[in-house]
């Protein structure tokens, strides 16, 4: 049977939730039987964006988010990946583990690296990726919502620098657990709140 992950169902079934709350936990495991998958998260955003549109103008910068698409999406996909959406300078994807995410990430900063050999510095490309894995839920296979989704978000957008891969706690444990490569713990401070996230290490790094 395929699963119908329209906003119309889900608009539904959260209304009959919000109008039935002693039926809470039935309409949640209905919501998770259509919309709900355990995936990796990875969200990738490129570094510099508001400092380099001052600088450079909005224009450039488009181009600079034209070329970055040109070269991250279809990454992406070679890793087994699926782009969920695109909004601006960032790219939220899933994939179905997280080696397949890292292995993404890495490739995509390798990548950007060779581009940036042959191009004057004021067009270098750098990105910075957070990687989460867990339940999430997928909305019309264009958006998507989560907890890990949440924190994949924060780590790749707010903390990480260019070119760092940080990982959630339950990224690192299924990326340790897969084989070589590893991740080392992170203390940092966000929005007032301490968090632990995880850097990447390359195997041998």
């Amino acid at each position: 049977m395929i699963k119908k992950r329209t906003r119309e169902k889900l608009s539904r079934l959260l209304q009959e939730r919000n109008e039935h709350p002693e039926r809470a936990a039935e309409v949640d495991s209905r919501i998770d039987a259509i919309f709900g998958d355990t995936l990796a998260v990875m969200v990738m955003d490129m570094s510099g964006f508001c400092r380099q549109t001052v600088r450079y103008g909005i224009h450039h910068f488009l181009a600079k988010i034209h070329r970055l698409h040109s070269i991250a999406l279809p990454v992406v996909e070679q890793h087994g990946g699926e782009v969920i959406k695109v909004e601006a300078d960032n790219i939220y994807s899933v994939f179905e583990d997280v080696p397949q995410a890292v292995a993404a990430a890495s490739d995509t900063t390798g990548r950007l690296e060779a581009a940036n050999t042959m191009l004057p510095e004021e067009l270098d490309m750098r990105a910075e990726f957070g990687i989460g894995y867990g339940h999430v839920l997928i909305v019309e296979d264009e958006d998507f919502y989560g907890t890990e989704v949440n924190l994949a978000s924060k780590l790749g957008e707010d903390v990480a620098r260019g070119g760092e891969i940080l990982l959630t706690e339950a990224a690192c444990k299924r990326l340790s657990a897969a084989g070589p490569g590893g991740c080392e713990p992170v203390e940092m401070t966000v929005s007032g709140m301490s968090l632990t996230a995880y850097r990447y290490k390359r195997p041998g790094a």
